[in-house]
């Protein structure tokens, strides 16, 4: 197996802000307690094992209440989850379920064309990560860590998601200035590309990005139409060549196709949504 070694696709720790809101990170500490105790609890109890004043603390857990993060029993006096939270971790649920969903195209891109599939997820407005992938049995194949973090409009996958960015070639202009390869095209290339993948539905990095590698990729849109996951596929440039790189990005194009309408409702079913 060999691990593609680059200075850019590394996971990245949250940077501390240059002016944290204390505040709100009170109010997530006493989420994240009562979370983390599984048990209601009182204003006394929750300020100590905070380290919250207790004035302060009572005024977040009222806060708190109003917001419907959080409920008061005022027979104990004491504090608890809301279901309010649901409403809140539903965003990231959906995304989870996506990327479950997903799985089965991975595993069937992985084998039917010997690539390491990846699947990539939006992480803000200029980050995707990796959030799945599935290998192939080949003795030599790519191995990429999850969680890894690249910018999003580098590589066969950013050349997609910039088709889809709705940005104008001035904005993509600045974005692309931003972006390191190992063997960096010229803008006017990578915008010709971005295009390409605009009209053929999938873009392919050969040797750019990490040089000896080659990349292909076609997104998943949202009901608005926009992206906000890709599914790739990489493998070593001297064994994916023309007629094998047509074969598989039409394979992710229709994928990502089928996966697209799942997500707007407009898919019914059919073999692609089991990632036959």
């Amino acid at each position: 197996m060999t691990h593609v070694a680059d200075p850019v696709a590394v996971s990245v720790a949250p940077q501390v802000p240059d002016k944290r809101v204390g505040a709100l990170s009170a109010g997530l500490a006493v989420l994240r307690y009562l979370t983390r105790t599984g048990t209601r609890a009182g204003v006394s109890r929750i300020a100590r094992d905070v380290q919250l004043n207790p004035s302060t603390c009572f005024n977040l857990l009222r806060t708190l209440v109003y917001e419907n993060l959080v409920t008061f029993d005022p027979q104990t006096k004491t504090y608890g989850l809301s279901l309010g939270l649901i409403e809140l971790a539903k965003g990231a649920l959906d995304q989870a379920s996506h990327a479950r969903f997903m799985r089965p195209h991975l595993d069937a891109i992985a084998v039917r064309h010997q690539v390491t599939a990846t699947l990539w997820q939006r992480a803000g407005n200029d980050r995707v990560v990796l959030v799945d992938r599935a290998e192939s049995d080949a003795a030599m194949r790519v191995h990429m860590p999850i969680g890894q973090r690249l910018p999003m409009y580098v590589a066969a996958l950013g050349r997609c998601m910039a088709a889809h960015s709705g940005l104008g070639k001035s904005a993509l202009r600045e974005a692309f200035r931003l972006l390191r390869w190992e063997n960096p095209p010229s803008f006017e290339q990578y915008w010709k590309s971005v295009q390409a993948a605009r009209a053929c539905g999938f873009a392919v990095d050969a040797g750019h990005y990490v040089r000896g590698a080659t990349t292909v990729s076609a997104v998943v849109l949202d009901r608005d139409g926009l992206p906000f996951m890709a599914l790739s596929a990489v493998g070593f440039e001297a064994r994916l060549t023309g007629a094998k790189i047509a074969l598989l990005g039409a394979d992710l194009r229709e994928r990502a196709g089928a996966v697209s309408g799942a997500v707007s409702g407009a898919m019914s079913g059919g073999p692609l949504a089991n990632g036959a």
